[in-house]
């Protein structure tokens, strides 16, 4: 053994009680400082929609979901650093027989193959459709630029987001209100 390797730093090991509100229920839970956020939603909540496809290096976006109404990288984040935070993954966008038009769109236009990247995909554009219910498709490949898919080629995932995007759009204001009001 290293003599080094027992030696603990002061201030970089313990627990903390974070409280944060993931998909409209609040959680309050002692966590290891050191804990990333996509573990503590995984392991902690048990939502293991958010993946983790890079190793933790925030390069492939697998993990993306959004955090006080900004899209994050999961894996880039300690969970500590959540804290009071209000925060929104794939499963809360919508329930097995009632699918967010995003889920719908991905499914209706085969906007997935393995479905590795799709649940930060979908996040992604949640908050794309959020602020802009019309996007072009150089708007659609920007708000994807962070998301990273290795099987599509891209081109299902655009028209998956036509689609929400249409569908929303017929959807009277009260009903649109409601998909965006986690």
């Amino acid at each position: 053994m290293h003599p080094l390797q027992d030696v603990q730093k002061p201030g970089v090991e313990g627990t903390k009680t974070i409280q944060v509100r993931v998909n409209g229920q609040i959680y309050k839970r002692e966590v290891p400082i050191r804990m990333l956020l996509v573990d503590f939603l995984r392991e902690e909540l048990g939502l293991t929609g958010t993946h983790v496809g890079c190793s933790v290096e925030g390069r492939c976006g697998a993990c993306t979901i959004v955090l006080n109404g900004n899209n994050v990288k999961s894996c880039l984040l300690l969970a500590v650093q959540a804290d009071g935070a209000d925060i929104l993954t794939v499963e809360g966008l919508g329930e097995p027989d009632n699918l967010h038009p995003i889920q719908e769109g991905f499914w209706e236009k085969h906007g997935l193959q393995c479905g590795y990247c799709t649940p930060g995909m979908m996040m992604s554009v949640y908050n794309l459709l959020k602020v802009n219910p019309h996007p072009s498709v150089a708007e659609i490949r920007e708000a994807l630029v962070g998301n990273i898919c290795r099987c599509t080629g891209y081109e299902h995932i655009i028209e998956a987001v036509q689609y929400a995007a249409d569908r929303i759009a017929a959807m009277p204001k009260e009903e649109r209100d409601k998909l965006f009001s986690y």
